[in-house]
């Protein structure tokens, strides 16, 4: 297992254009992926569980996956969401 945590730096957060972008990336790996915010956690590819979480501008959440590739999924996430998303 590998995690990490990251800020997310949009100002919205991850809404559904971003959280489709983030679920894309996430299907594109093996392991089993998760979003954590607080002590809700979720499927990272499942756009209905990643938009419930309420993810705003500022909030700090942790990447967690398990797997052949865990590194590299989490690696590439946390990546997509420091980026701001290129918004």
């Amino acid at each position: 297992m590998y995690v990490k945590e990251v800020s997310v730096e949009n100002q919205v957060g991850l809404h559904a254009r971003p959280a489709t972008f983030f679920i894309q990336k996430a299907n594109e790996f093996k392991a089993s992926i998760w979003v954590e915010k607080e002590e809700r956690r979720v499927n990272a590819k499942s756009l209905l569980g990643v938009l419930s979480l309420g993810i705003v501008g500022g909030t700090t959440i942790r990447v967690i996956a398990d797997g052949p590739d865990e590194v590299d999924a989490v690696d590439a996430l946390v990546k997509l969401v420091s980026s701001g998303f290129s918004e």
